[in-house]
């Protein structure tokens, strides 16, 4: 952590927006049209999606500090190191939306946002390791995404906003959407699994499943240390959960590290860093005019 990150000339008043970006790329590109071409006759419907996407989000919120954390790559994470088959189920990304992200970067940072990316850390460590620097510097958070792994940061000074949908998630809607609290998402996806990064959990036993158990026992350790009595749960099949769960316990506890993510991830920034002072004009008009939309920058001028 930087040695300056706490000390009062470098917090700013207000709340710090960490953006996951790559959702946001992924909508982006499935929603626009494939016959949007750049200057150079190349596919930028991801990149002028994305871009107006940052511009809707400044313009309604209008954020006093704020990142964007992008992710490097589907197969370089340390996870992949602790677990090979860690995402290995994923098709890589088309070549027409790999070949746009580096205008999407290109775009955050023309409008004057703080972009990140790591080749061993994910995006949702790199927005988790902010959050973690944030909430110690006594700020209020929001993390917008869609991905339910970052429900773990969600507490009392930190909000998950699923931006697409309009949807805010406190502790109260965490516990409402899963059946657990934030604190005990990576328990709950070591039990469940995650189908989407290809984390097994135990099997045989689902989201339902996996929420009863931790709001009987609290943990995943409680659990483990107490399965002669997980036949007690209030749920379907809770007598057949002892012989599911015992052969299962290595797997479900790598599971949950690979659920957890990481609050260290190597950042050199202080919180003076994220604050946003608006669009770089001199950098987003000539890729405005790239991208075929240079009237956006009328609209940006205006707004951002």
């Amino acid at each position: 952590m930087s040695s300056d990150w706490n000390s009062p000339a470098s917090a700013t008043a207000g709340e710090v927006h960490l953006i996951d970006a790559l959702p946001y790329v992924f909508r982006a590109y499935f929603s626009m049209p494939t016959t949007l071409t750049d200057g150079a006759g190349k596919p930028c419907g991801a990149t002028r999606g994305f871009l107006d996407f940052l511009v809707r989000y400044l313009v309604a919120e209008r954020p006093e500090s704020i990142a964007v954390a992008f992710d490097e790559s589907l197969t370089t994470s340390f996870r992949n190191e602790i677990y090979p088959e860690y995402k290995a189920q994923r098709e890589p990304p088309p070549a027409e939306l790999l070949n746009q992200l580096e205008g999407c970067r290109r775009g955050a940072e023309a409008l004057g946002l703080r972009c990140l990316s790591d080749p061993r850390y994910e995006a949702d460590d790199l927005v988790a390791t902010l959050c973690e620097r944030s909430r110690a510097a006594g700020q209020r958070v929001v993390v917008v995404t869609i991905d339910k792994d970052l429900s773990q940061l969600v507490d009392e000074h930190v909000q998950l906003y699923d931006y697409a949908r309009g949807k805010r998630y406190d502790p109260a809607g965490v516990k409402e959407r899963f059946g657990v609290r934030p604190d005990q998402i990576a328990d709950y996806l070591g039990l469940a699994g995650d189908a989407v990064d290809n984390i097994p959990g135990v099997k045989g036993v689902g989201p339902k499943t996996a929420a009863a158990l931790l709001q009987h026992f609290e943990s995943m350790d409680q659990i483990y240390a107490c399965l002669d009595e997980v036949a007690d749960v209030e749920v379907r099949g809770a007598k057949s959960l002892g012989a599911k769960l015992q052969p299962c316990r290595e797997m479900a506890f790598l599971s949950r590290t690979l659920a957890t993510v990481a609050r260290d991830a190597p950042i050199a920034l202080t919180l003076a860093d994220l604050s946003w002072r608006g669009a770089d004009r001199e950098r987003l008009q000539p890729l405005l005019e790239h991208l075929g939309i240079p009237r956006m920058a009328g609209r940006i001028q205006r707004w951002v």
